[in-house]
């Protein structure tokens, strides 16, 4: 099974709601411990270990990717 990139929901609005929606009222950790569990249902659903790193990779990629552009904006 391949990565998978593109939108698999019928209203992606939706599901982005739905997750902004979960944090309200957390505090930072609560918030960071629902990411995590989240992500490790999620990933157990998908059940493909290559996946799984693809997904890791692509994520790591975004996160350092923001964070170098946010530094250039700073300059």
């Amino acid at each position: 099974m391949a990565l998978s990139t593109s939108s698999n929901f019928a209203k992606p609005d939706d599901a982005f709601r739905a997750i902004v929606e979960a944090h309200r009222g957390l505090t930072e950790a609560q918030s960071a411990d629902l990411d995590a569990a989240l992500v490790l249902i999620l990933a157990n659903h998908i059940g493909d270990i290559d996946v799984l790193r693809d997904a890791i990779v692509l994520a790591k990629r975004r996160m350092l990717d923001t964070s170098r552009q946010q530094q250039q904006q700073q300059q």
